[in-house]
């Protein structure tokens, strides 16, 4: 059988996270850009499930061939408690930033009329469609509260990713693994969107904010109020990633009966890093 190589992975990486910002951000940018129109494109509800389902579709794209990390978060976590390789963290987190980055300048460009239109000097007022802001720009939440709402909100991604592809804990059959994975990414914007925007990847969010950075948007790497905010997205979910595996391998894995000998896991090799991450 043929092995895949590390380039053939990257590229699986990359093409999987281009895919999940194609989505993200698009419908992000639909939202926004519509908002008090008489035909508003949808609101929370559809962001959520727009980011949920790029997140499975993502995941099919690459799963095959790299496993579908997509969030360095969540390779990083795989490498500490699930014995990935070290060795590619960060030649995996390089290609999901760039395909992040890739994803969000086509969005940039499709979507630049509308932009213009409805924000012509490129502000915070449409910055959130790349990435992710305090209180999604609107609400007062003080840096303290949105690192912490992003450790807790990727800490239950890595968890309970770590729970659907472990093989002893009676997993979804590989080919559903994805959309359930899309539906954890729902089920976090639908309970962890308000604080910071639920990006709970680095690469989700830093990718899209270095493309809208050197599209026009000079204050990508601000917040709301001026203060440098580029790193919390990054710093926070990888602290989140760990704790969230570091959790499950303590509180379910270290009980979990030994595979039993000869029997076939209900997860492929290949397809039992199914992971990602989400949104806005």
């Amino acid at each position: 059988m043929k092995r895949n190589s590390l380039v053939g992975e990257m590229c699986a990486e990359f093409a999987g996270t281009m895919i999940l910002i194609l989505f993200g951000c698009g419908v992000v940018a639909q939202v926004v850009t519509t908002a008090g129109t008489d035909a508003p494109a949808g609101e929370h509800d559809a962001i959520a499930w727009a980011w949920g389902l790029g997140v499975a579709l993502g995941v099919y794209v690459a799963a095959r061939i790299s496993g579908a990390h997509l969030n360095p978060a969540v390779t990083i976590a795989l490498a500490a408690f699930k014995g990935f390789s070290w060795a590619k963290v960060l030649p995996y987190s390089i290609a999901q930033l760039a395909g992040a980055f890739a994803g969000a300048i086509v969005v940039r460009f499709t979507y630049g009329d509308l932009i213009a239109s409805v924000d012509p000097g490129h502000t915070v007022a449409t910055q959130g469609i790349f990435s992710t802001l305090p209180g999604n720009g609107v609400y007062d939440v003080s840096t303290t509260t949105a690192f912490f709402d992003q450790v807790v909100g990727t800490a239950i991604l890595v968890f309970v990713i770590f729970a659907l592809t472990t093989a002893t804990n009676n997993p979804p059959m590989s080919n559903l693994g994805p959309v359930v994975v899309g539906l954890l990414v729902v089920a976090i914007g639908m309970a962890w969107g308000a604080n910071a925007g639920y990006a709970i990847n680095p690469a989700r969010d830093l990718g899209p904010r270095l493309a809208s950075l050197v599209t026009g948007y000079g204050t990508a790497m601000q917040d709301q109020n001026g203060e440098l905010y580029f790193w919390l997205p990054i710093v926070a979910p990888i602290i989140g990633g760990l704790i969230g595996g570091g959790l499950f391998k303590l509180l379910i894995e270290s009980h979990l009966p030994e595979e039993v000998e000869g029997e076939t896991p209900p997860v492929s090799e290949p397809q039992a890093d199914l992971v990602s991450g989400a949104s806005r």
